[in-house]
């Protein structure tokens, strides 16, 4: 395998990853604040919101972490790429031109990050209420 292809599917593959696991991260949790939600429509007991609430900050942990560690996959092979890309010409540099042109707030783990700890507050939120309402009930 040339070395030029080795890194681009390195890449893409370590790409898809982070996409694949961020899209069941938001499916997954769609679920458990679906519960959530009916939990408290329900009047179910508050230890259930309690449980609920943290098994959201479970997921939202674990997912952080797999999220680092799929870009330090992707990290692995930028600076590959820059050198395999300085035989190209300049408008056809996508990895150089990248670094040069993002933002910080037009980048998938901006989003990533402000979904997370979305999904984290409103995790503690959830736990916090249910232990509170758990420890006030007669």
């Amino acid at each position: 395998m040339e070395q030029g292809q080795y890194l681009c599917e390195h890449y893409r593959f370590a790409a898809d990853q982070r996409l694949k696991v961020f899209n069941f991260f938001v499916i997954l949790t769609m679920f458990v604040e679906g519960g959530i939600f009916t939990a408290v429509e329900k009047d179910f007991h508050p230890l259930i919101l309690a449980l609920l609430g943290g098994f959201v900050v479970i997921l939202v942990t674990i997912f952080w972490l797999m999220d680092i560690r799929s870009r330090q996959l992707l990290k692995l092979a930028v600076p590959a790429l820059k050198t395999l890309e300085m035989g190209f010409p300049e408008e056809a540099r996508i990895f150089s031109n990248d670094a040069i042109r993002r933002g910080d707030l037009a980048r998938y783990t901006f989003a990533f990050r402000v979904l997370l700890t979305g999904q984290l507050i409103f995790g503690l939120g959830v736990a916090s209420y249910g232990f509170y309402h758990w420890y006030l009930s007669p």
